[in-house]
């Protein structure tokens, strides 16, 4: 059996919402929630899904944008300007069930064995940091969480004390949108926390993303997604 993918219904609200699913080859594996970026679940988001689902997880990508406007994605620096206005329509304190719906809806999946583990990309960083602080189905949180250059995690660090999963950070260190001052507050927020690693690069913001050329800084994102499978493998094998 090849990787396959297809859409997911997710109830929340009596609504609902899609969630991109990438199953790995022979049909199950651990779960993976994967966030996304301000552009959507796009092209970039559906590639880091099939990559997950090639390494052996259930990768499930939720629409978090959807009460906004489902399905919405963009390309690339060419719709930053739409990217940024669906931000600030973002209902982030409602993500949180969102996320939660998300979380549970995984873990019910037949698909699913073992371990469900978070990541997310710019804003999907925050969301996944806020999975692994705020998220809990039947009292149990992620099993690990991996978040790249997450600007809203600077406005939760009072959760940090409920991040009892393994945890990584992936910061570009010359992020033009997270300062400095920001990147250490995380670093040393999260610093002596069991099982934290955390990670700077010689890049800017979106570094993994290969779909927005001038940001993409290809060293950096293998590097950084090298360490994130073998933190995956480490936590949720």
């Amino acid at each position: 059996m090849s990787l396959t993918t297809r859409y997911e219904s997710v109830a929340v609200d009596g609504d609902h919402f899609d969630a991109y699913c990438a199953i790995p080859e022979g049909g199950e594996g651990p779960g993976v929630l994967l966030f996304q970026e301000i552009f959507g679940i796009n092209d970039n988001i559906r590639s880091l899904a099939e990559r997950l689902a090639g390494a052996g997880y259930l990768a499930l990508a939720p629409d978090m944008f959807w009460r906004v406007e489902r399905r919405f994605e963009r390309k690339d620096e060419s719709g930053m300007a739409d990217a940024f206005a669906m931000v600030q329509k973002f209902d982030f304190p409602k993500s949180v069930g969102d996320i939660r719906a998300a979380h549970a809806h995984l873990l019910a999946m037949p698909e699913c064995i073992g371990k469900v583990g978070a990541i997310g990309f710019c804003l999907g960083g925050g969301l996944a940091f806020a999975a692994a602080t705020m998220s809990r189905v039947d009292g149990r949180s992620p099993d690990a969480a991996v978040c790249y250059y997450g600007s809203a995690i600077n406005d939760m660090l009072s959760e940090v004390e409920s991040l009892h999963c393994p945890a990584m950070f992936h910061y570009g260190a010359n992020d033009p949108f997270i300062s400095t001052e920001n990147i250490a507050a995380v670093e040393q927020a999260v610093t002596g926390l069991p099982d934290t690693q955390f990670h700077r690069y010689e890049a800017g913001h979106a570094f993994s993303n290969w779909d927005a050329p001038s940001m993409y800084n290809q060293d950096a994102a293998d590097l950084a997604w090298s360490r994130t499978l073998e933190f995956f493998s480490d936590h949720l094998a």
